[in-house]
């Protein structure tokens, strides 16, 4: 394919994030709706709080929340019984896979399930790069390659305090909510996974005590070479991968990207029948 072609080529867009959550349908077919019960058989001598279907479910007490609320609140966990969420499913093997075009500033987000070899494109998002070096393989500070997720996840609250570069500082103002490590190194990969991740933006709290980010690296290359999403956005993702095998996929290009799997019809079958 010629580049003047290639520049043409519709990209794949989607927001269909809430196929995870809501109680209602259509929701993808690795969710179900759970109803809350205190007294489960799986849970012995004591009765089963959230982070025991958290637990049980491998889905994330951040993701369960959101459901359970109809928004984006991850901190209200409360349950009492009959109360409905979702959460994966223990039948359903899933992974997830990312996709970072380094060209466009963008990142797909992919379920995947990994016995029917069957993807499901989630949702887009606008993240920031890392800055231009012409002395890297990529051109940035973000490199090119397959990296796995690790489990060294972190959650910033104000106050907390960390090192960074050798200085001790507050760690929300520089990597935002949350914090997703690359963890190994699969394929094709230009630098180490050591030090680079999937992070908030940087923020800071009012004197109204709200909660304030610095989006203007958003669409642009002005990091150290980590992955930057709005508070939002990292949230989510935090909510919907730590549970799961995840990769990332970063390329010069979308159409470079070798997407696991092949493409879910379901969703299309259902407008279809709409």
């Amino acid at each position: 394919m010629s580049a003047a072609v290639k520049t043409h080529v519709v990209l794949p867009d989607a927001d269909r994030v809430e196929m995870l959550f809501t109680k209602g349908d259509p929701k993808f077919p690795f969710v179900e709706t759970v109803t809350y019960k205190s007294r489960v058989a799986w849970q012995k001598g004591r009765p089963a709080w959230l982070s025991d279907y958290a637990a049980y479910y491998s889905t994330s007490r951040h993701f369960i929340a959101r459901s359970l609320n109809g928004n984006k609140d991850y901190n209200k966990q409360d349950l009492a019984d009959g109360d409905r969420f979702n959460v994966f499913r223990k039948d359903k093997n899933i992974a997830f896979h990312l996709v970072v075009d380094l060209g466009r500033c963008k990142l797909w987000l992919y379920g995947l399930d990994t016995d029917k070899q069957e993807r499901y494109l989630i949702k887009t998002y606008t993240v920031g790069l890392g800055r231009r070096d012409e002395n890297r393989a990529s051109g940035l500070l973000t490199p090119l390659g397959t990296y796995s997720l690790g489990d060294k996840i972190a959650i910033y609250k104000a106050k907390m305090q960390g090192f960074y570069n050798g200085k001790k500082v507050e760690m929300l103002r520089i990597f935002g909510t949350r914090w997703i490590p690359f963890d190994k190194e699969i394929k094709g990969c230009t630098a180490s996974a050591k030090s680079l991740g999937i992070h908030g933006m940087p923020c800071q709290w009012s004197s109204k005590g709200e909660l304030v980010e610095d989006k203007e690296s958003l669409g642009k290359y002005q990091s150290d070479g980590c992955i930057h999403l709005s508070t939002d956005d990292i949230e989510e993702i935090f909510a919907i991968v730590i549970t799961k095998p995840a990769t990332i996929e970063l390329v010069a290009d979308f159409n470079d990207a070798q997407l696991p799997g092949k493409e879910w019809q379901g969703l299309r079958q259902n407008n279809q029948n709409n």
